[in-house]
């Protein structure tokens, strides 16, 4: 039988994937000690800022054409709130049921076996529940190096919309 994981230790984990690929972009990255604003790290690049919430789960939610994910609303209003000068994003990993597969050592490598998707919340409508909403992860929205590109690219139009009101 598969130990659950606690929570703490798939915040690392989320933490670690999110390192490596931002690593492996060139992006800086900063964790944030405190969740006030609904973001776990935020990345940086060349000015530009990305936001992101983690979130770690053994059992995910499958459903037509990817994941499904119950956000708490707090959250997720944080994260679509229009006026954020980062875009906000939600970030699903996916780890195996049994903890003792998360990492494989090899003699040249360490392989975590976790996968991630993603979904831009800024400025999405309403939440559907009170407590609750779900948020759809599309199968082809994973978490690589080039969605974090793809982030970075709604960063430059948030900012240059920005720009144009101010002028």
């Amino acid at each position: 039988m598969a130990a659950e994981a606690t929570s703490w230790q798939k915040e690392q984990v989320s933490r670690a994937y999110v390192h490596v690929l931002a690593t492996q972009g060139g992006y800086t990255i900063c964790d944030w000690n405190v969740d006030k604003d609904g973001v776990d790290v935020t990345l940086r690049s060349h000015g530009l800022m990305v936001d992101i919430q983690l979130k770690c789960t053994q059992s995910p939610r499958i459903v037509r054409g990817g994941y499904s994910f119950d956000l708490d609303v707090e959250t997720y209003d944080k994260l679509r709130n229009p006026e954020r000068s980062a875009p906000g994003h939600l970030a699903l990993l996916i780890v195996p049921p049994d903890i003792g597969r998360w990492v494989t050592h090899q003699p040249e490598s360490i392989v975590l076996a976790c996968h991630g998707y993603w979904a831009s919340l800024q400025g999405r409508g309403k939440a559907n529940g009170s407590v609750t909403t779900a948020i759809s992860l599309p199968e082809h929205q994973t978490l690589t190096v080039k969605a974090m590109g793809a982030m970075f690219d709604a960063a430059r139009r948030l900012t240059n919309a920005i720009g144009r009101e101010v002028d």
